[in-house]
């Protein structure tokens, strides 16, 4: 084992779950590992590496994305275990052991991707493709959940060696480190909060409908979102109108540090998570972590890691709508039926 050396490769990691993710890895590398972290130059690293570990960061553009993949192939040596954090296997065959970690659900199933803006729908789509074409170059895929390992084996052939490892922060599993986290933030108490960047695939815009017809039937639940004004400023500017057009109670916040999203969470009597498309939602782990209900989307993903107060239709404003209204109690009543007498005699009426 000693003179074995650690590749990590992570090009392309730089923020959300990825970069949790990310900084949990390096963070644990003992003292004494030797090898080799190819990291994305927006990546911005809060813990030290350990002495042996070389640093090359990739600048994303796709000369120095081709630049990093030649230095893979390089540096890498039969007594490397490389493992690429960032979902593609190697461009180039390597030598030594090539283990993928697999964490974006779209790039292994058939998400529609319309909602996104071209030059990403262009990224997933040539990423699918090196995907498909490139997966012989690993020994073994990890992935987080059963669901996951699942469509991976749909996409690139059921005789692949594939892991399910869940892989989280380990203050996903502990309110007291929530709890002690630094709080700079003040917020006060709402009734539903979603943690949340804004991809087409988050479903913020059906969210907002639901809470639109929630207010049609006068019920206004109060909702707390984390839009970046920036990054998500389109989205934004729609949220704010539809608050204003239907008097509804949603505050943005917007981007919230990791450090602090504990205070969002403690500040909320419940998570709502629409999202439709996910590996592995760390939102998810961490409302569970703190005892917060729970009311998602009824899918593998979400039931892959909790079970969740009440479930809806991602897709259907009025199944959010519904859900919600049980969640407080307000459950809609049921039809009246009616026999073939009856139906005649109303017929008739019209």
């Amino acid at each position: 084992m000693s003179s074995e050396r650690l590749i990590i490769q992570a090009p392309n990691v730089h923020i959300g779950g990825g970069r949790a993710l990310l900084v949990e890895l390096l963070s644990s590398l003992p003292a004494g590992t030797r090898g080799t972290a190819i990291l994305d130059a927006r990546f911005q690293s809060p813990v030290a590496l350990p002495h042996g570990m070389a640093v090359r960061f990739v600048a994303p553009t796709l000369r120095d994305r081709l630049l990093g993949e030649r230095h893979l192939t390089r540096v890498a040596d039969e007594h490397s275990q490389i493992l690429c954090f960032g979902n593609l296997p190697p461009l180039f065959r390597c030598r030594g052991r090539v283990s993928v970690l697999l964490h974006n659900r779209h790039l292994v199933s058939a998400t529609d991707l319309s909602g996104f803006r071209l030059r990403t729908r262009l990224r997933l789509r040539a990423e699918r493709f090196w995907i498909r074409t490139r997966a012989s170059h690993a020994h073994e895929w990890i992935v987080q959940t059963d669901s996951m390992r699942r469509l991976l084996q749909g996409a690139i052939g059921s005789d692949a060696t594939i892991r399910v490892l869940p892989f989280v922060p380990p203050e996903m599993f502990s309110t007291a480190s929530a709890s002690s986290a630094p709080q700079s933030l003040s917020f006060e108490q709402t009734d539903f909060c979603y943690v949340s960047s804004g991809e087409p695939h988050k479903n913020h815009r059906n969210l907002v409908e639901a809470w639109a017809l929630l207010a049609a039937d006068g019920i206004f639940p109060s909702l707390r979102i984390t839009l970046d004004h920036i990054d998500n400023r389109d989205l934004c500017d729609w949220v704010s109108r539809r608050t204003l057009q239907f008097g509804l109670r949603i505050e943005n916040v917007g981007r919230v540090p990791p450090e602090q999203i504990a205070g969002v969470y403690r500040s909320s009597k419940c998570l709502i998570h629409p999202s439709w498309c996910e590996a592995f939602p760390l939102p998810l782990l961490e409302a569970k972590s703190l005892g917060l209900p729970i009311v998602a989307a009824e899918l593998d993903h979400v039931r892959d890691l909790v079970s969740p107060e009440e479930t809806f239709d991602p897709h259907s404003p009025k199944s959010i709508a519904r859900a919600v209204r049980r969640h407080l109690g307000r459950r809609d009543a049921s039809p009246a039926l009616l026999n073939g007498k009856s139906f005649l005699q109303q017929l008739s009426a019209a």
